[in-house]
Protein backbone atom coordinates (compact mmCIF):
# COMPACT_ATOMS: atom_id res chain seq x y z
CA UNK A 1 0.00 0.00 0.00
CA UNK A 2 0.91 3.66 -0.18
CA UNK A 3 0.75 4.38 3.55
CA UNK A 4 0.32 8.12 3.06
CA UNK A 5 -2.79 7.50 0.97
CA UNK A 6 -4.28 5.13 3.53
CA UNK A 7 -3.61 7.55 6.39
CA UNK A 8 -5.26 10.30 4.32
CA UNK A 9 -8.38 8.15 4.15
CA UNK A 10 -8.99 9.02 7.82
CA UNK A 11 -8.91 12.71 7.01
CA UNK A 12 -11.33 12.31 4.12
CA UNK A 13 -8.58 13.40 1.74
CA UNK A 14 -7.51 10.12 0.17
CA UNK A 15 -8.34 11.09 -3.42
CA UNK A 16 -6.45 14.38 -3.13
CA UNK A 17 -3.38 12.78 -1.56
CA UNK A 18 -3.45 9.72 -3.85
CA UNK A 19 -3.42 11.95 -6.94
CA UNK A 20 -0.19 13.60 -5.75
CA UNK A 21 1.29 10.18 -4.85
CA UNK A 22 0.52 8.71 -8.26
CA UNK A 23 1.98 11.70 -10.11
CA UNK A 24 5.16 11.46 -8.00
CA UNK A 25 5.47 7.70 -8.60
CA UNK A 26 5.16 8.24 -12.35
CA UNK A 27 7.88 10.88 -12.19
CA UNK A 28 5.57 13.72 -13.21
CA UNK A 29 6.33 15.60 -9.97
CA UNK A 30 10.09 15.82 -9.90
CA UNK A 31 10.46 17.34 -6.42
CA UNK A 32 9.60 14.35 -4.22
CA UNK A 33 10.33 16.27 -1.02
CA UNK A 34 7.85 18.98 -1.91
CA UNK A 35 5.21 16.45 -2.94
CA UNK A 36 5.63 14.55 0.34
CA UNK A 37 5.43 17.70 2.43
CA UNK A 38 2.23 18.68 0.57
CA UNK A 39 0.69 15.26 1.22
CA UNK A 40 1.73 15.10 4.87
CA UNK A 41 0.32 18.60 5.49
CA UNK A 42 -3.08 17.22 4.48
CA UNK A 43 -2.79 14.61 7.27
CA UNK A 44 -2.87 17.15 10.08
CA UNK A 45 -5.15 16.01 12.90
CA UNK A 46 -5.18 12.30 12.04
CA UNK A 47 -4.86 10.26 15.24
CA UNK A 48 -2.00 7.96 16.10
CA UNK A 49 -4.65 5.29 16.66
CA UNK A 50 -5.48 5.51 12.96
CA UNK A 51 -1.83 4.79 12.09
CA UNK A 52 -2.11 1.64 14.18
CA UNK A 53 -5.29 0.70 12.35
CA UNK A 54 -3.64 1.19 8.95
CA UNK A 55 -0.76 -1.04 10.05
CA UNK A 56 -3.01 -3.77 11.43
CA UNK A 57 -5.80 -3.78 8.86
CA UNK A 58 -4.37 -2.50 5.58
CA UNK A 59 -0.63 -3.06 5.44
CA UNK A 60 0.07 -6.45 3.89
CA UNK A 61 3.41 -7.85 2.83
CA UNK A 62 3.83 -8.37 -0.88
CA UNK A 63 3.65 -12.05 -1.77
CA UNK A 64 7.03 -13.69 -1.33
CA UNK A 65 8.49 -10.91 0.83
CA UNK A 66 9.16 -13.06 3.89
CA UNK A 67 10.53 -15.89 1.73
CA UNK A 68 12.89 -13.53 -0.12
CA UNK A 69 14.21 -12.01 3.11
CA UNK A 70 14.76 -15.44 4.67
CA UNK A 71 16.62 -16.68 1.58
CA UNK A 72 18.80 -13.56 1.50
CA UNK A 73 19.70 -13.88 5.16
CA UNK A 74 20.40 -17.61 4.78
CA UNK A 75 22.83 -16.71 1.99
CA UNK A 76 24.60 -14.22 4.26
CA UNK A 77 23.22 -11.06 2.67
CA UNK A 78 22.18 -7.97 4.62
CA UNK A 79 18.73 -6.55 3.94
CA UNK A 80 17.93 -2.84 3.93
CA UNK A 81 14.48 -1.25 3.73
CA UNK A 82 14.79 2.34 2.55
CA UNK A 83 11.43 3.99 2.06
CA UNK A 84 9.86 7.30 1.20
CA UNK A 85 7.17 6.17 3.64
CA UNK A 86 7.20 6.49 7.40
CA UNK A 87 9.13 5.11 10.37
CA UNK A 88 5.85 4.15 12.03
CA UNK A 89 5.51 1.38 9.44
CA UNK A 90 9.12 0.76 8.37
CA UNK A 91 10.35 0.17 11.94
CA UNK A 92 7.58 -2.35 12.56
CA UNK A 93 8.42 -4.15 9.31
CA UNK A 94 12.10 -4.18 10.25
CA UNK A 95 11.24 -5.99 13.46
CA UNK A 96 8.66 -8.28 11.87
CA UNK A 97 10.99 -9.45 9.10
CA UNK A 98 14.26 -9.16 11.10
CA UNK A 99 15.68 -6.73 8.55
CA UNK A 100 19.20 -5.46 9.15
CA UNK A 101 18.56 -1.79 8.37
CA UNK A 102 15.63 0.56 7.77
CA UNK A 103 15.43 4.24 6.92
CA UNK A 104 12.29 6.27 6.31
CA UNK A 105 10.55 9.54 7.20
CA UNK A 106 9.35 10.39 10.71
CA UNK A 107 5.90 11.92 11.09
CA UNK A 108 5.57 14.50 13.86
CA UNK A 109 3.01 13.41 16.45
CA UNK A 110 1.87 15.67 19.27
CA UNK A 111 -0.83 14.81 21.79
CA UNK A 112 -1.62 11.64 19.85
CA UNK A 113 -2.26 13.40 16.53
CA UNK A 114 -0.29 14.16 13.39
CA UNK A 115 0.82 17.78 13.08
CA UNK A 116 1.14 17.65 9.30
CA UNK A 117 4.93 17.93 9.49
CA UNK A 118 7.93 15.63 9.03
CA UNK A 119 10.60 15.57 11.74
CA UNK A 120 14.24 15.99 10.59
CA UNK A 121 16.49 13.10 11.64
CA UNK A 122 20.25 12.89 12.15
CA UNK A 123 20.86 11.98 8.49
CA UNK A 124 18.56 14.59 6.94
CA UNK A 125 14.93 15.48 6.51
CA UNK A 126 13.22 13.39 3.82
CA UNK A 127 14.02 10.12 2.07
CA UNK A 128 13.83 11.01 -1.60
CA UNK A 129 15.56 9.42 -4.59
CA UNK A 130 18.95 10.95 -3.76
CA UNK A 131 18.70 9.86 -0.12
CA UNK A 132 17.76 6.31 -1.17
CA UNK A 133 20.88 6.18 -3.35
CA UNK A 134 23.04 7.65 -0.57
CA UNK A 135 21.62 5.22 2.00
CA UNK A 136 22.32 2.20 -0.20
CA UNK A 137 25.89 3.36 -0.90
CA UNK A 138 26.56 4.13 2.79
CA UNK A 139 25.18 0.75 3.80
CA UNK A 140 27.40 -0.95 1.22
CA UNK A 141 30.41 0.86 2.66
CA UNK A 142 29.40 -0.04 6.21
CA UNK A 143 29.19 -3.77 5.49
CA UNK A 144 32.15 -3.91 3.09
CA UNK A 145 30.12 -4.55 -0.05
CA UNK A 146 30.95 -2.97 -3.39
CA UNK A 147 27.91 -1.26 -4.95
CA UNK A 148 28.33 -3.60 -7.92
CA UNK A 149 27.58 -6.51 -5.56
CA UNK A 150 24.35 -4.96 -4.29
CA UNK A 151 20.78 -5.55 -5.43
CA UNK A 152 18.12 -2.84 -5.32
CA UNK A 153 14.43 -3.38 -5.90
CA UNK A 154 11.88 -0.65 -6.49
CA UNK A 155 8.69 0.34 -8.24
CA UNK A 156 8.54 4.13 -8.49
CA UNK A 157 10.49 7.04 -9.96
CA UNK A 158 12.16 7.88 -6.64
CA UNK A 159 13.83 4.43 -6.73
CA UNK A 160 15.69 5.09 -10.00
CA UNK A 161 18.81 6.74 -8.52
CA UNK A 162 19.24 3.90 -6.03
CA UNK A 163 18.69 1.29 -8.73
CA UNK A 164 21.25 2.92 -11.03
CA UNK A 165 23.91 2.81 -8.30
CA UNK A 166 23.99 -0.98 -7.83
CA UNK A 167 24.97 -4.05 -9.79
CA UNK A 168 21.48 -5.54 -10.16
CA UNK A 169 18.34 -3.42 -10.30
CA UNK A 170 14.94 -5.07 -10.06
CA UNK A 171 11.62 -3.48 -11.01
CA UNK A 172 8.80 -5.08 -9.03
CA UNK A 173 5.32 -4.46 -10.46
CA UNK A 174 6.77 -1.10 -11.35
CA UNK A 175 5.80 2.00 -13.29
CA UNK A 176 6.77 1.78 -16.99
CA UNK A 177 9.66 4.24 -16.61
CA UNK A 178 11.18 2.15 -13.82
CA UNK A 179 10.66 -1.13 -15.66
CA UNK A 180 12.42 0.29 -18.72
CA UNK A 181 15.56 1.17 -16.75
CA UNK A 182 15.86 -1.92 -14.55
CA UNK A 183 18.16 -4.90 -15.14
CA UNK A 184 15.22 -7.26 -14.63
CA UNK A 185 11.49 -6.83 -14.07
CA UNK A 186 9.07 -8.93 -12.06
CA UNK A 187 5.58 -8.25 -13.40
CA UNK A 188 3.82 -11.35 -12.08
CA UNK A 189 4.18 -13.46 -8.96
CA UNK A 190 5.84 -12.51 -5.70
CA UNK A 191 9.05 -10.86 -4.59
CA UNK A 192 10.63 -14.27 -4.16
CA UNK A 193 10.66 -14.67 -7.94
CA UNK A 194 13.97 -12.80 -7.72
CA UNK A 195 15.44 -16.03 -6.36
CA UNK A 196 14.92 -17.65 -9.77
CA UNK A 197 17.87 -15.60 -11.07
CA UNK A 198 20.19 -17.38 -8.67
CA UNK A 199 19.00 -20.95 -9.04
CA UNK A 200 21.61 -23.22 -10.57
Amino acid sequence: IECVDEIADAAGRKAEVAAITEAAMRGEITDFKDSLRRRVALLEGVSEAHLAQVYRARLRLNPGAAELVLACKAAGLKVLLVSGGFTYFADRLRERLALDFARSNRLEIMDGRLTGRIVPQSWGDIVDGAMKRDTVLRTCSLIGCAPEQAIAMGDGANDLEMMAAVGLSVAYRAKPRVRAQASVAIDMGGLDRLLELFEA
